[in-house]
């Protein structure tokens, strides 16, 4: 693969192909949505997730900013920006390394074996390593309040701008009187 930009299309259509839904930001390749399940046989199994992936103009030979857009409690995620603490997609990222691998090993292994010593949610660390079972109740409790199908259609529309989100309500008054068209 010659350019980045070839190789960022490239493992964007490999993702897209796929079983992920891919939803564009905007035109460019760069910024997408994902949707993505917790893994089997985990805290997180049947929760439903919107994940925020950006590539940098360098991708692959910079790691892709990856975050959940609804909420989900973990020591390695920020509950407030939905940011993730993955140190293979931080720190050791390789090119190598391809979009179908943050979703079918990274963030599967983030959820699975979570971290509570490098924490970016310190109450999530601080309740998995003193109450586990609170922790897990915890976890379950988020599923089921943030992470269903619809949650993640509420999540896409919190993150749309209020002029996507008004023009709806703007319509021309003339709209409702015209009715329906002669035949």
């Amino acid at each position: 693969m010659s350019s980045p930009s070839k190789r960022r299309d490239m493992d964007l259509m490999k993702l897209m192909m796929s079983d992920y839904k891919v939803e564009m930001i905007n035109d460019g390749m760069q910024e997408f949505f994902v949707e993505f399940h917790g893994p089997k046989d985990s805290l997180y199994q049947g929760g439903i997730w919107k994940i925020r992936v950006e590539l940098p103009d360098a991708y692959p030979y910079k790691s892709p900013s990856i975050g959940f857009v609804n909420k989900i409690f973990h020591p390695n995620v920020d509950e407030m920006s939905g940011s993730v603490c993955l140190d293979v997609i931080n720190q050791t990222w390789s090119p190598m390394f391809d979009l179908v691998n943050v979703f079918e090993v990274f963030l599967p292994q983030l959820l699975l074996y979570p971290n509570a010593s490098d924490p970016l949610n310190g109450d999530a660390a601080a309740l998995m390593m003193r109450d586990h079972a609170t922790y897990e109740e915890r976890v379950k409790e988020y599923c089921e309040k943030y992470a269903k199908p619809e949650d993640i259609g509420a999540a896409q529309e919190e993150s749309s701008s209020d002029d996507e989100l008004s023009e709806d309500d703007y319509a021309s008054s003339d709209d409702a009187i015209a009715g329906q068209p002669d035949p």
